[in-house]
């Protein structure tokens, strides 16, 4: 048998086919040495109970955060409307002062009109 009657070998790979980057190094499993032994050695469902508590405190964190400023809040309007209050009062009152001064004034002219009108 001469060289030409042998038939190519092929590779071991889907139909024939080589991958045309040899140098890229084979996949292997991920080495998980620089993890933490509590993450390699739980459970899946032990790792999301301890997320869900996580969550669960932080949404409790939150809610009482939101609470504190609403209360807050609360006492700043009071705070404002009774300051609005005070101002609308003190205006009032100075309004009035000056009407009770105007209507004072113009009796005191009245009356010295009257007078000299009857001297």
């Amino acid at each position: 048998m001469s060289q030409v009657d042998q038939p190519v070998p092929l590779a071991a790979s889907f139909n024939g086919r080589v991958s045309g980057k040899p140098w890229k190094a084979q996949k292997t499993a991920t080495v998980r040495s620089y993890l933490p032994e509590g993450v390699k050695n739980k459970k899946w469902e032990d790792r999301m109970a301890k997320t869900q508590k996580a969550l669960a405190i932080k949404k409790l964190q939150t809610e009482l955060k939101d609470e504190k400023q609403a209360e807050l809040q609360r006492r700043r309007e009071i705070t404002k409307e009774r300051k609005e209050a005070a101002e609308e009062r003190r205006r009032l009152e100075e309004a009035k002062a000056q009407m009770g001064a105007r209507k004072a004034a113009r009796l005191r002219r009245k009356a010295g009109r009257t007078k000299k009108i009857n001297h």
